[in-house]
């Protein structure tokens, strides 16, 4: 209740526009130019340019108001962990699955009612299993279930847009959500062997389905 209306977005321009970097074994960037999520041959993310904006408007305002209404947002989840890990960018278990919980309270939703996560996604062999450990941690309070839920990442289609990927994971779901459909994770063949896809809830995305 804040605002009555607002524009939420991210962007990163990087100048120049082609550039390079050299390979550094252990670094965030992949040697080969591929970001591979989740896959057992990830070994970093490439970076990218992008500008992604919404409008975030109350429901029942945007109904009087008669506007297009993309997606409905029915929770959200965030907290600050920054004393419970080594460092700023470093993943952290307890921090993620904490707010992916919030979330779920706040929506109101069961684990188990969802079908696809938009994850972070970086193809990096150690924030890949932490993320899926958060989320398995957070889904495994409401369910048991096993293989119902996809999971990918745009960062395999145009790497990390730092400023702008939440945005673009966001866009994309809303896009999903209109057309029905879950695309594939490119670049993704076998799973990371530190994540065991098989007895958690999820599965990653490899074909385009309904």
């Amino acid at each position: 209740g804040r605002s009555d209306m607002a524009l939420a977005g991210g962007v990163t321009v990087r100048v120049p526009q082609r550039g390079g970097y050299f390979y550094t074994a252990g670094s965030i960037l992949s040697p080969d130019g591929h970001c591979r999520p989740f896959d057992a041959n990830a070994q970093g993310t490439i970076v990218g340019s992008g500008v992604g904006l919404v409008v975030l408007k109350r429901l029942a305002d945007a109904v009087a108001d008669r506007d297009t209404i993309r997606a409905v947002i029915l929770g959200t989840g965030l907290n600050n962990d920054g004393h419970d890990k080594v460092g700023y960018t470093a993943p952290s278990f307890r921090g993620q699955a904490a707010a992916i919980r919030d979330a779920h309270a706040m929506a109101h939703v069961t684990p188990d009612s969802i079908g696809y996560v938009e994850a972070h996604g970086t193809g990096t062999i150690l924030g890949d299993p932490i993320e899926l450990a958060a989320l398995i941690d957070a889904f495994r309070a409401g369910t048991d279930r096993r293989g119902f839920c996809g999971i990918g990442s745009a960062k395999s289609n145009f790497g990390h847009l730092s400023c702008a990927a939440g945005v673009a994971g966001l866009i994309k779901t809303v896009l999903m959500l209109e057309h029905g459909a879950i695309p594939p994770t490119v670049h993704y063949e076998a799973p990371n062997p530190a994540i065991d896809f098989a007895s958690s809830p999820f599965y990653v995305t490899t074909r385009l389905h309904p």
